[in-house]
């Protein structure tokens, strides 16, 4: 199960859950549309993998799936 991380590992903005702005790598590292296509090229800093929009979880799996909420940042 995926860990919907909160925020960008870049710039550490925030993103939620429903954040249809999120994109993660197979290693599910963890970075905002923007940081994702501007500063890395879709590409992962960590694995060097493909980053891909985050899927949302629905709201109603969030009560007994939540999301993570230990920030990551490795400034990009």
């Amino acid at each position: 199960m995926l860990e919907l991380r909160p925020n960008c590992e870049c710039c550490d903005c925030d993103l939620p859950p429903e954040s249809t702005l999120a994109m993660i790598c197979s290693f599910e590292c963890t970075f905002c549309h923007s940081c994702a296509t501007t500063r890395l090229a879709g590409r992962c800093p960590n694995c060097k993998g493909e980053l891909v929009r985050r899927p949302v979880r629905p709201v109603d799996k969030l009560i007994n799936n939540p999301a993570a909420t230990k920030r990551v940042v490795s400034p990009c």
